[in-house]
């Protein structure tokens, strides 16, 4: 073998241990932290400090828990994932001017947000925008402060939204598809309180709505 064939060989098992390396470095359970810092593995004892930190170290289909209270930063979603705040805690995502959760995960993917305060402040965007995925469990949330909707569901799939409350937004919940379609929503035990514009809109005729003990 020439000393060109042997660098390049050499370069490329460097290049797949790589690889290997950052694969191996996702696990299944990430942990955040109000003390804790994005440079750490996201492990019970050395946790993130935010959700956006955590999930590049998570696996698609894994978890993400908050240890104690804090606030955790916007993220953007883009696979299968649950994000728990815990209970009995405030885990938050404080953001302004932009949006507070974003999920723009593949077509088979399932999302599951639980235990979560999203605050706008009163400048933030939306609070959580579903645009793509094959459904979002939002469950046990507390949503507002967001100069658009508390939730703004552009996507066809699933939305099951229980236990949450939706207020002082300009929007409440607001559920449409931008292309080819059905989205189906389920609500159970929603609150829709103080909403400017509305408190729940289906935009589109595709838009099917199943609605049970929802408030507001």
């Amino acid at each position: 073998m020439t000393t060109a064939s042997l660098r390049m060989a050499l370069i490329t098992v460097t290049w797949l241990a790589i690889g290997m390396s950052a694969a191996n470095a996702q696990a299944t359970r990430t942990w955040v932290s109000g003390v804790g810092d994005d440079a750490n593995p996201c492990s019970r004892t050395a946790p993130c400090k935010t959700f956006a930190g955590a999930i590049s170290k998570t696996l698609a289909g894994g978890e993400i828990d908050a240890l104690d209270p804090g606030g955790f930063g916007a993220v953007t979603i883009t696979k299968a994932i649950t994000i728990d705040g815990g209970g009995g805690q405030v885990a938050s995502v404080l953001v302004s001017g932009t949006n507070g959760i974003v999920i723009q995960a593949g077509p088979n993917d399932v999302v599951t947000l639980r235990n979560l305060r999203v605050n706008g402040i009163g400048t933030g965007i939306n609070g959580i925008r579903f645009l793509s995925g094959r459904a979002l469990h939002i469950q046990s949330c507390y949503i507002f402060g967001f100069t658009n909707n508390g939730i703004d569901v552009v996507s066809a799939g699933q939305a099951n939204i229980s236990d949450t409350v939706v207020s002082n937004n300009l929007g409440g919940i607001r559920i449409s598809t931008s292309g080819a379609g059905n989205m189906l929503a389920a609500l159970e035990r929603v609150q829709l309180n103080n909403n400017g514009s509305f408190g729940l809109r289906g935009g589109l005729r595709r838009c099917r709505r199943r609605l049970h003990r929802v408030y507001g």
